[in-house]
């Protein structure tokens, strides 16, 4: 997959695509439709296979100092999008250079000029320019004037109710990995690179991979059975493994983060990247009475994520 992180100046090479456009948050089923129907116009044209996304999320953009909500970050998503074929990238700085440009000025500027893009396909509720003005309609009826094609795909439902990032996050919170996995049509993930830690878990006899959920989505805080890829490094491969999203309260910290102890394992995973997938969630987090009972409960935890592993 080629990534591009501007509209200007791209070669005959870059253009040409038919992209979907979207913030792709989780690359959850409704966006697999999207990308489907993009698919398919790519193939009968000919065409590249894209994806037309924004980085940092607008949300980002326009309230930098509100909760973290994204459920990816964006190399998981560009980890995703690559598994699903995509073969352009178009993965452009929201800035305010493209957030004041009027709807019209962005189809005309973005998608027709600088990416040249020969279709493209959007949510039904998609909206877009400066103040979320434009419509699906609008940007079919700019297509018609600029030269490219444009497809809205209906929102998909599961039982009735419409699968968003929203219920996505919302399955997280409560600990149900599962419901949230229905609903993405894969396991949820946490990717990044593992950081050096305080090696507490190494002296207790379970080393763990340390890696940063800042900026991300908080699930419920606690312990999980997880599916680990190691995605870099002399080590890579899949893996079981327990892993505990929380601020480590036996030890007075107060900053979440996720610590992953791989079963099987023994190696140096410092500077690796790897990717969690929570499978299902196993206790909340607790603080114990001395170091011997969370020992021995992270023996108990292993234990039932192994059983829980087993059969996933």
């Amino acid at each position: 997959m080629k990534t591009f992180t501007t509209w200007k100046g791209l070669d005959s090479a870059a253009q040409g695509a038919a992209a979907a456009i979207g913030n792709f948050d989780g690359v959850h089923l409704g966006h697999r439709e999207v990308i489907e129907i993009t698919r398919k116009e790519a193939a009968r044209r000919n065409a590249p296979l894209g994806i037309l996304t924004f980085e940092p999320h607008p949300r980002e953009f326009f309230a930098p100092d509100a909760p973290p909500f994204r459920l990816m970050n964006a190399e998981a998503k560009a980890n995703r999008l690559a598994k699903l074929g995509v073969e352009n990238l178009y993965q452009l700085p929201f800035d305010t250079q493209i957030a004041d440009l009027t709807p019209e000025a962005f189809a005309r500027e973005v998608i027709a000029r600088g990416l040249g893009l020969a279709h493209v396909v959007v949510g039904a509720d998609f909206r877009f320019g400066k103040g979320r003005k434009g419509s699906a309609q609008d940007l079919v009826r700019f297509g018609e004037k600029m030269g490219f094609g444009v497809s809205a795909a209906d929102l998909l439902s599961n039982g009735g109710a419409a699968v968003s990032s929203t219920s996505i996050r919302a399955a997280l919170s409560a600990g149900r990995p599962r419901d949230a996995a229905a609903m993405l049509g894969h396991w949820h993930r946490i990717e990044g690179e593992v950081l050096h830690g305080d090696a507490r878990g190494r002296a207790l006899g379970f080393p763990t991979a340390n890696m940063s959920i800042q900026g991300l989505h908080r699930p419920r805080l606690g312990v999980y059975a997880v599916k680990v890829d190691v995605l870099s490094g002399p080590h890579r491969g899949c893996h079981d493994g327990v892993a505990s999203i929380g601020v480590r309260p036996m030890f007075g910290e107060n900053q979440p983060n996720c610590e992953t102890f791989l079963f099987d394992f023994s190696g140096d995973l410092y500077g690796a990247h790897l990717s969690v997938a929570l499978v299902d969630f196993l206790r909340d987090e607790a603080k114990f009475q001395n170091l011997n009972a969370l020992v021995e409960q992270m023996h108990i935890d292993s234990a039932r994520a192994r059983a829980v592993l087993a059969d996933a």
